[in-house]
């Protein structure tokens, strides 16, 4: 049996393609190990799976000042001798990486002792950690055409970003029942990343009256950032997180609201659903989200609005353009050719372990 060492961690978007391999891999024979972080969030999520799981020491490489920075190489050191440790007892065929500052040390380690390694790069532009890590890497799957004039020639391949499988067996009808809508109305999901968005949610908020006169609306807030003045409000529901019932919310939805981080929007694109990306501003990030939002609208697949120019007029007008539009907006999600990248991801892993 071939042995596969999955890594990478730090933010959901990190872990996430990486258990949408797993049924696959699992099909295919794959023996499945996964390194990350002693107690970052892909330890829960992957112990869940019951996957077998080892944490490393892990340090955050930054591009500005932090007092962490002088202790923090300490930590990604620990983390390279610890993650040696492990590929050398594991002995995988294969080390399949998703990104991360986790994944660093486990890719440094797997080329010292010539494993192959599979880098998957989500957004257009490589972040600092995939960076760091391509020139250990044998091939470097790109999420979108933008990013392959970035990475070495020879090594990227164009595939797309693995998409969980569950997404697919959404229920419509259970994700009404769910809100307590009626069908016979428009259902708007918002949806402001894995811990919310001030910002999406207050334009939502300021918007609800005339949003309700057409729309049914489902929050998906954020912890913490639910607004209890609005519970009761007929037609509009709001949720901190949603796990379980979120591909039935997905089925149910006619429009959504999303910020533009690379999975998020790579789902949105295979269950083709009509959105309106308001992507995370270059203020507040490396503007990854506004390249990966201008290349869905680019594609023809999103309507973008600026953070800087999200107002309750412009919100509105999104919207409406969105619904007005969602058959051409369907269209052109259905001829995409990176609606999901599993088979192609699977396809290069097997190259690799021949």
């Amino acid at each position: 049996m071939k042995r596969i060492v999955l890594t990478g961690g730090g933010t959901a978007g990190h872990v996430t393609p990486n258990i949408a391999l797993m049924p696959a891999l699992k099909e295919a024979g794959y023996d499945i190990h996964y390194i990350g972080s002693h107690q970052g969030i892909e330890r829960s999520l992957i112990e869940e799976l019951k996957i077998p799981y080892y944490g490393i020491s892990s340090g955050k490489l930054r591009r500005y000042f932090d007092p962490k920075n002088f202790s923090d190489p300490f930590k990604v050191l620990k983390g390279y001798f610890e993650a040696s440790k492990l590929i050398k007892q594991l002995k995988p065929d294969v080390v399949f990486s998703k990104g991360g500052f986790v994944s660093v040390p486990v890719v440094f380690a797997a080329k010292n002792r010539k494993i192959p390694v599979i880098i998957h790069e989500s957004d257009i532009t490589p972040g600092l950690a995939n960076k760091l890590s391509i020139s250990s890497a044998s091939k470097v799957c790109a999420n979108f055409p933008e990013t392959v004039k970035y990475l070495p020639e020879g090594k990227a391949v164009l595939t797309g970003t693995p998409i969980r499988q569950e997404l697919f067996a959404g229920n419509k009808l259970l994700g009404l029942d769910f809100c307590g809508f009626t069908s016979d109305k428009p259902v708007l999901l918002v949806v402001g990343g894995s811990t919310g968005s001030a910002a999406v949610n207050e334009a939502i908020r300021h918007a609800l009256p005339e949003l309700l006169k057409k729309y049914q609306i489902v929050h998906l807030c954020g912890k913490d950032k639910t607004d209890v003045s609005l519970n009761g409000t007929k037609g509009y529901v709001q949720y901190e997180y949603i796990k379980k019932e979120l591909s039935d919310l997905l089925a149910a939805a006619d429009v959504v609201v999303s910020r533009a981080g690379a999975n998020a929007i790579c789902e949105l694109l295979a269950l083709r659903k009509p959105n309106l990306l308001i992507p995370l501003s270059a203020a507040s990030s490396r503007g990854d989200q506004i390249l990966n939002a201008n290349s869905f609208k680019k594609q023809g697949f999103s309507y973008v609005i600026k953070e800087e120019e999200l107002t309750t007029e412009t919100l509105l007008q999104g919207v409406e353009e969105v619904y007005a539009n969602r058959n051409e907006y369907i269209k052109a999600m259905g001829q995409s050719k990176l609606n999901d990248s599993i088979d192609t991801i699977l396809k290069l892993i097997k190259e690799m372990t021949k």
